[in-house]
């Protein structure tokens, strides 16, 4: 128990302490359960009731910018990396476990907490005063990234509910295809894109066929696994016009992992895995060449925060499909994701793309 209390207390957390970021335990097995079983006993005694914290965001800002994870013990992750050495955990018979754990738990859940495009990835907030805002100007600057013009075909990775498609058809004369690996999300998104030159597709990325102008993929290579980050370009490649470019917008990590985050695995991204800049060089190295590298990682700690907003605001609506362990789970990811991201743990990387390098360059766009 004081080893606890005095790692917390010489990073700014004290414990029953009077500072929002602070954390109220309420049972005293916490303290075990956070040396034997690390981040995953610590979120599961969250969701128990085992600790309360007023500021969650505050709380895990301290915690990853003290880099505490790095205290854990080697023996309580080791089983997690044997797995993803051993095993593919993202190979094609298990692609589709996301889309059911994550995104087929209801639309109720997203059309309550997203903006009113629906668009589940970081926003970008450069002159955006809102959620609604942030999310178009995000959705324009991937488009004028690639250089989107009318008539070209665009292919997108993981397309959500469509909203990407959706905006690159009705304000740049585009067609697409996009595809995903949740019911739920294709049923709205066919709905959503009903009358446009829009297919929407449940599909592995792993079984695209087709050539495309230009192809983008948003917040859905954290689902690939680093056993697949070359198999993966090497797919876009092969579908993407020898002139067309790729746009590849995803949530990075500071050092190259082979696993996620136990807490994470298990109850919000099952087979999840954040990649690292040298990763995804190492797969597009003789496929790719690398036009351009945006961080706006700070930009997803507001975007969290205004989908926990809105999450709280609805919880009336929302609690008619879910229990109280799941709001307690899902304001436990929502904020602990945004501590991280303040704490610049985790990045957001738009990296731009070509097959053989564009003749003119390019100009970056911001």
């Amino acid at each position: 128990m004081s080893i606890v209390i005095e790692i917390l207390k010489k990073n700014g957390i004290v414990v029953n302490g009077q500072s929002p970021s602070d954390i109220q335990v309420l049972d005293k097995r916490l303290y075990d359960r956070i040396l034997s079983h690390g981040s995953l006993g610590l979120g599961e005694a969250y969701m128990e009731k085992w600790w309360e914290c007023e500021d969650l965001g505050g709380f895990f800002y301290l915690i990853c910018r003290a880099r505490l994870e790095d205290t854990v013990n080697p023996l309580q992750i080791l089983p997690h990396i044997i797995k993803a050495r051993l095993f593919n955990h993202q190979a094609i018979s298990r692609a589709f476990n996301v889309g059911r754990a994550h995104y087929d738990i209801g639309n109720e859940l997203y059309m309550k907490m997203l903006d009113k495009r629906m668009v589940y990835t970081c926003g970008y907030w450069k002159n955006a005063k809102n959620l609604d805002e942030a999310q178009e100007a995000k959705l324009d600057l991937v488009c004028k990234k690639i250089n989107l013009k009318s008539g070209m075909k665009i292919l997108d990775v993981g397309c959500g509910w469509g909203s990407l498609l959706k905006f690159a058809a009705e304000n740049y004369g585009a067609k697409g295809v996009g595809i995903t690996v949740s019911q739920k999300q294709a049923e709205l998104a066919r709905e959503l894109c009903n009358g446009l030159p829009i297919e929407i597709k449940i599909c592995d990325y792993r079984k695209i066929t087709g050539f495309f102008d230009r192809i983008v993929s948003l917040g859905m290579f954290e689902h690939v696994g680093y056993k697949n980050y070359k198999t993966y370009m090497k797919v876009l490649a092969k579908c993407l016009t020898d002139s067309g470019i790729f746009l590849l917008h995803t949530i990075g990590g500071n050092t190259s992992k082979v696993t996620t985050d136990p807490w994470i695995d298990k109850y919000i991204f099952p087979n999840g895995m954040i990649p690292s800049a040298k990763q995804i060089t190492a797969a597009a190295e003789g496929l790719f060449l690398i036009e351009d590298w945006h961080n706006f990682g700070p930009y997803y700690d507001k975007t969290l925060m205004a989908w926990h907003n809105n999450f709280n605001k609805n919880w009336e609506f929302i609690k008619e499909h879910f229990d109280e362990t799941f709001y307690r789970m899902w304001k436990y990811y929502l904020l602990s994701c945004a501590g991280a991201f303040r704490a610049r743990s985790l990045q957001l990387w738009q990296i731009v793309l070509s097959k053989n390098g564009l003749e003119s360059g390019y100009d970056s766009i911001r």
